[in-house]
């Protein structure tokens, strides 16, 4: 490397999943003597688990986030000539499950500090063909709830919750994905709660939701070759159940770690020009991210590349200027996510990244702050 340094990679799940691998080697022992590995009691005993923790009624496993988000909103009804309000600054997946559900994507602005979807901005966005708000907890970080809670309530809209990101997030005490109609959520191995695969999970206190979702996800089927929908396959198998089993009963531990690597970056990076993650007193984030601000991100990003510290740019432009949405009817032209598409840089974070690694990488940063290329 330029520096003479060992690279720092963006993620390494090495640490992770040392300090637990023999209760990972053995619940995957479990699961092969077993010999089921679909819809078994590892994927039930899992949804129970998840349920107790988010402080639901419900919880469905499923194949991937994105499933999760498409099955919440086809139980809910929503589908074709239905408007959803979201955001358009988050990976597409949001976005893409709104299209597949065969409704149309409204896309209101965010927030300037939390990077999540600005309810005022969303209110000027209602029609009478808007049936839906979709939040997403963008970085581990939670919407404001209450706000885009009461302008649902105002308007007989429901909420799906985006909680990709955010599996452990809380906000005033309850749980990422708890407060609308339904939330959804990942275990992308990336993710703060993660697989070792793919893997997904819809929560919602709604027996009905709770009992489409759980028909949608095997091919509409109530009993064996009793089909009462046109579902899909979508369903956690047992050994990735098994997995997040053990990693939910590390999460707290493993949340409190991400909790202090973004304290030593606040710490670090304070008084430089740069916009830092939002904290919030009533959030407790999940952290999937550390994304600050720089108008000078481009040469951050090099500086960091240059240097063999992997970092990513989530996300370079808003999902309305994706080729899958070609042509959208029209750019919203949304100001703030805009900015923050220009501006934003995710810097390494997962357990097991070095204080001395951090501090490696804010020394470039300061460097080029105190050299005037980053304002």
């Amino acid at each position: 490397m330029a520096d003479g340094t060992n690279p720092v990679l963006m993620l390494d799940l090495g640490p992770l999943h040392a300090s637990m691998r023999a209760e990972l080697d053995a619940a995957i022992r479990t699961v092969l003597d077993r010999g089921k590995f679909v819809l078994g009691e590892e994927v039930a005993a899992f949804e129970r688990e998840a349920a107790a923790w988010l402080g639901v009624r419900h919880a469905v496993a499923v194949a991937s986030g994105t499933d999760a988000l498409l099955l919440a909103l086809k139980a809910a009804g929503i589908g074709h000539g239905d408007e959803v309000i979201t955001t358009g600054f988050t990976f597409f997946a949001t976005v893409e499950a709104i299209r597949l559900a065969e409704a149309t994507p409204v896309f209101a602005d965010i927030d300037p500090e939390t990077l999540t979807l600005d309810a005022g901005d969303a209110r000027k966005c209602i029609t009478p063909r808007t049936r839906a708000i979709l939040p997403v907890h963008l970085f581990g970080h939670v919407a404001d709830m209450n706000a885009i809670l009461a302008l649902a309530d105002e308007h007989a809209m429901i909420v799906i919750e985006d909680a990709a990101q955010a599996f452990g997030a809380r906000r005033d005490g309850q749980a990422a994905g708890s407060f609308g109609l339904a939330g959804a959520f990942s275990f992308h191995p990336t993710k703060p709660l993660g697989a070792l695969g793919d893997g997904g999970l819809v929560a919602t206190g709604d027996d009905n939701i709770a009992a489409e979702v759980r028909l949608l996800r095997n091919h509409g089927a109530s009993a064996h070759h009793r089909h009462e929908r046109i579902g899909c396959n979508s369903r956690l198998d047992e050994l990735q159940a098994a997995v997040l089993r053990v990693k939910l009963r590390h999460l707290e531990r493993h949340l409190a770690a991400r909790e202090r690597i973004a304290s030593i970056y606040d710490t670090l990076l304070r008084d430089l020009p740069l916009q830092l993650p939002a904290r919030e007193p009533a959030v407790r984030s999940s952290h999937a991210q550390y994304t600050l601000q720089s108008p000078q991100r481009d040469v951050l990003k090099q500086a960091l590349d240059d240097a063999g510290i992997a970092c990513a740019i989530h996300y370079p432009e808003p999902a309305w200027r994706q080729p899958a949405l070609r042509p959208y009817p029209h750019d919203p032209g949304l100001p703030i996510t805009e900015t923050a598409c220009r501006n934003c840089l995710s810097l390494p974070l997962y357990e097991g990244l070095l204080p001395a690694q951090q501090e490696r990488i804010a020394a470039i940063i300061r460097r080029l702050a105190r050299a005037s290329r980053v304002s």
